[in-house]
């Protein structure tokens, strides 16, 4: 039987290499967890006082972005291994060879149950299913999906992540599409402040994302970075725990889909501003602000719930 797992790939023609890489996964991996990682990952997205249904083991709820701690970790992650990274990076260090860091675009999580705070097993695999050309000096973008199951084979959720690499373009691919979202010009219906604390990098990475761009200055700067900043999947937690708390406080379990664009780098002790806008019963468009200076740090946001 073909194995078709990114390791066993050694080599890969990079002027087809769209098509040696769909279908690719990383294998199933596992981690295990506890409720002190699901009240961790809630601190971690800027739960306070208030969100004790996050944080306090008695009657507890997990935010659902929990389920996006998959993509990212690299701690507690089995089997064992030196660098368990997402598919598309692990892929494009094969075919592209990148020397700049790759760049996330877009995620997506699409809830099929609520998953359980109190502990458990996620069981995931990542598999890349389109590579787009963005043209010769603009890039290649690898898409993902990563479904996670629970220790019983229940799946919880999927995630859709999509990563640009800045020196795989003009291989001859399909162009990438063009999101569908459309913010609407008028004013917004709901806007929640919050602010991120100076410290709030810190914390994430002890849910398992370990890059040290958001961590050691010295490395910020060697790869081309003023300072250290926000984890994109951080500031996805804060736009869901706001938009859960604006829309379906209490009801985190209500929550069907999220999904964004990453637009702008977000850093630590930085004051936000979520505005969100009514569409339809159980549809919310959102985007995620920089207070300071109204960059927006997720756009064309979709949240939906039951």
């Amino acid at each position: 039987m073909k194995d078709n797992s990114i390791d066993s790939q050694n080599e890969i023609n990079t002027t087809t290499f769209d098509k040696k890489l769909i279908g690719l996964t990383t294998g199933f991996r596992s981690i295990p967890y506890t409720w002190r990682d699901s009240a961790l990952y809630a601190l971690a997205v800027g739960a306070g006082p208030k969100d004790l249904q996050y944080t306090y083991e008695k009657e507890m709820k997990a935010i659902p972005t929990f389920g996006v701690v998959p993509y990212w970790a690299s701690l507690g992650v089995l089997p064992r291994i030196p660098r368990p990274l997402p598919a598309p990076v692990i892929a494009a260090e094969q075919v592209i060879h990148p020397t700049v860091a790759p760049l996330h675009m877009e995620h997506a999580l699409v809830m099929h149950r609520p998953i359980d705070p109190m502990g458990g097993t996620l069981v995931y695999q990542d598999v890349i299913t389109d590579v787009y050309d963005r043209g010769k000096g603009k890039g290649a973008v690898i898409r993902s999906k990563e479904d996670i199951y629970d220790e019983a084979g229940n799946l919880l959720c999927t995630n859709y992540s999509s990563t640009l690499f800045q020196e795989g373009g003009g291989f001859g691919g399909k162009p990438m599409p063009k999101s569908p979202i459309r913010i609407p010009e008028r004013e917004a219906d709901i806007i929640v402040n919050d602010h991120i604390s100076p410290i709030q990098n810190v914390l994430y990475r002890l849910t398992g994302d370990m890059n040290l761009v958001h961590m050691d200055p010295a490395y910020a700067k060697e790869k081309g970075f003023d300072r250290v900043f926000m984890q994109g999947l951080c500031s996805f937690g804060f736009a869901c725990r706001l938009a859960i708390d604006a829309l379906i406080p209490g009801e985190p379990e209500r929550m069907k889909k999220i999904s964004a664009q990453m637009r702008s780098i977000a850093f630590p002790d930085t004051s936000i501003i979520l505005k969100l806008w009514k569409e339809e019963d159980g549809r919310c468009l959102f985007r995620l602000l920089d207070a300071a200076t109204d960059a927006p740090i997720l756009d064309r946001g979709e949240f939906l719930w039951t």
